[in-house]
């Protein structure tokens, strides 16, 4: 359950694999596409989508079991022949550290490979508390998704920051964003709500046949309407 499946190297120009990581507790559409943008944008062969297994940001949170996030997001990207799902880091026992998994990919894909790890540019200020934040840096090349509302100049600065002390590679990626998270889509499953058009028709059907996220079969339209529409 790796999903490493582009192994060697490729002759005559250097690969180009994006990285989107993350809980993924559960993908939604905001992950699959500004994935996809950045994909088309920065001519990206593939997008590695890396669940990860004990996140030590995550501390404190009851986080979904692995082996439903994985399937989750294997369900969501299977029909995208661009897209992967790898299960690196879900594979790895105790805390699972980005700079492990780039050390991981890099012996996989070898050094004909660049590395485009795709963020939030609301993560860009807490690049720095990343464990080896430093040797992060020098492997791979960050791809910030500028989310609405967030102040730019001030990021431009943060950015310049981090490339003239640590060397850091930002690049600032405008990208059609969608705005739904995973913390929304559980509170709605939590709520008897619909999460249709949050998260692929696979991932809803996950949910419910699971119980994930203590779901409540609440597709009755009278029932929905009780319960009021979320702005």
């Amino acid at each position: 359950m790796n999903g490493l499946q582009g192994t060697g190297e490729k002759q005559g120009s250097r690969r180009r694999i994006g990285i989107s990581g993350g809980t993924f507790d559960p993908v939604h559409y905001g992950h699959l596409v500004i994935a996809e943008e950045a994909r088309e944008a920065f001519r990206l062969e593939k997008i590695l989508f890396i669940p990860s297994g004990n996140p030590p940001h995550k501390a404190g949170r009851d986080v979904t079991p692995a082996r439903h996030r994985y399937e989750m997001v294997r369900r969501a990207v299977r029909d995208n022949p661009y897209f992967e799902v790898s299960g690196i880091e879900i594979n790895r026992e105790g805390s699972s550290y980005t700079m492990d998994t780039l050390r991981e990919l890099r012996g996989v894909y070898g050094e004909n490979t660049d590395f485009y790890f795709i963020i939030g540019a609301d993560i860009i200020p807490e690049l720095t508390t990343w464990k080896y934040f430093e040797q992060v840096f020098g492997m791979c090349e960050f791809i910030a998704a500028l989310r609405p509302g967030y102040n730019k100049d001030a990021l431009i600065k943060e950015v310049e920051y981090l490339e003239n002390n640590y060397r850091a590679r930002i690049h600032i990626f405008g990208s059609l964003l969608i705005g739904v998270s995973s913390t929304m889509v559980r509170e709605r499953v939590r709520k008897g709500r619909t999460i249709k058009y949050l998260v692929p028709g696979s991932v809803e059907e996950y949910i419910r046949e699971k119980g994930l996220y203590r779901y409540r079969d609440n597709g009755d339209i009278n029932g929905i309407l009780a319960n009021g529409l979320r702005k």
